[in-house]
C-alpha cells in the first residue's frame, strides 16, 4: 500500500514537469521568431511611415510601406525612401525616381510635360498636371551616381524641381517601396 501511494504522489511531479517543459517550450520558439524578426528588420527591411501628401494618390499620408535597400539598384519609376542632410528638417522624404545617370530631362510646364531624354513620360499615377516650376531651371542632365525625383502630387511635393534637393546622390537612398502594408485596403505592391 505505500508503494501505491509513492507512485500517486509522484504522478504530479510529472505533470508540472511536463507542462515546464512545454512553456519552455513555446518560449523557446517565441524568442526563436522574435530574433529572425529583429535581424529581417534590422538588415533587409524596414518598415517607415508617410508623412504627407507628396506621393497621392500613389501613397497617402499614415500610409506604413515596406522598404528594403538589398541588392537595389535606381531605376527610372522607383518609389524611394531618401535622407539629404539639410533638406526637410533632416527627415526622411519618400519621392519617385524620375531620371537617373546620364538623362536629360526637361519640363514643359505650358504643356505640364516631363521629358527625359527627349521622350514625353506616361505619368498615369500623378494627380494632376505638372504647374508647380520650383527654382531649378531646365533642361539639366542628372550626373552619374545621382537622381531626379519627384512627388506624384507634382504641385504640392518638395522635390528635385528645388535646387535645396536637386540631383540626389544614390548613397542618400535608404531603399525602395516594396509594399504597402497599412491602411489594408491599399496593401500590395505599389506602382
Amino acid at each position: 500500500m505505500q508503494e501505491e501511494q509513492a507512485a500517486v504522489s509522484e504522478q504530479p511531479e510529472k505533470g508540472s514537469g511536463r507542462f515546464s517543459s512545454e512553456l519552455f517550450s513555446w518560449g523557446e520558439s517565441l524568442l526563436t521568431v522574435l530574433i529572425f524578426f529583429v535581424v529581417v528588420f534590422t538588415f533587409f527591411v524596414r518598415l517607415i511611415g508617410v508623412s504627407g501628401h507628396s506621393m497621392y494618390p500613389t501613397l497617402g499620408d499614415h500610409n506604413i510601406m515596406l522598404v528594403s535597400n538589398l541588392n537595389y539598384h535606381p531605376e527610372k519609376g522607383d518609389i524611394v525612401v531618401l535622407n539629404k542632410e539639410g533638406f526637410y528638417n533632416n527627415q526622411p522624404i519618400v519621392k519617385r525616381i524620375i531620371a537617373t545617370g546620364g538623362d536629360t530631362i526637361d519640363i514643359d510646364f505650358t504643356t505640364s510635360e516631363v521629358i527625359v531624354n527627349g521622350a514625353v513620360l506616361d505619368e498615369p499615377y500623378i494627380a494632376e498636371p505638372t504647374v508647380e516650376q520650383g527654382d531649378m531651371v531646365f533642361p539639366q542632365t542628372v550626373p552619374e551616381g545621382c537622381v531626379f525625383v519627384m512627388g506624384d502630387n507634382r504641385n504640392r511635393s518638395s522635390d528635385s524641381r528645388l535646387t535645396s534637393l536637386g540631383m540626389v546622390d544614390e548613397r542618400y537612398i535608404l531603399g525602395h517601396v516594396l509594399t504597402v502594408i497599412y491602411p489594408f485596403n491599399k496593401f500590395g505592391a505599389v506602382s
